[in-house]
């Protein structure tokens, strides 16, 4: 196995559009409804996973937007998705933050979070989205 972690790149969104058209039921956000700051997980050096991050003025920053190539089949999933938001963890951390935040739905993205220590609400709520341009 040879999963390695590196910091969001601008060239990187290329490919996370590509993999949101392949899953279904996705669509990709608008390319300025995206953070700069970001991490990626790579096997043999292809991205694997990405996960975005929304920094704030408060404490807390925001991990988002957390998706994987469709077509990586690999039993190292889970450890790749664990290593990407501990390593989101990471760098909220070394940025001054104090707080991680995340909203989610799917089942095996939970379940990585609460294992990781994250507490999770069990009172689902919504997001809520205004386009305002």
């Amino acid at each position: 196995m040879k999963l390695n972690i590196r910091r969001l790149q601008n060239s990187d969104l290329e490919i996370v559009k590509k993999w949101w058209e392949q899953w279904p039921d996705w669509t990709a956000p608008a390319d300025d409804f995206l953070p700069e700051t970001g991490v990626v997980i790579e096997y043999d050096n292809k991205p694997v996973f990405v996960g975005f991050i929304y920094l704030t003025n408060a404490k807390v920053a925001l991990i988002e937007w957390i998706v994987s190539d469709p077509n990586w089949k690999n039993k190292n999933r889970k450890k790749a998705l664990e290593l990407l938001i501990t390593g989101c963890e990471n760098v909220i951390k070394e940025l001054g933050y104090n707080y991680g935040f995340s909203v989610c739905r799917h089942k095996n993205l939970i379940e990585t979070h609460k294992k990781l220590g994250w507490v999770v609400d069990d009172k689902p709520s919504h997001e809520l989205v205004k386009i305002l341009k």
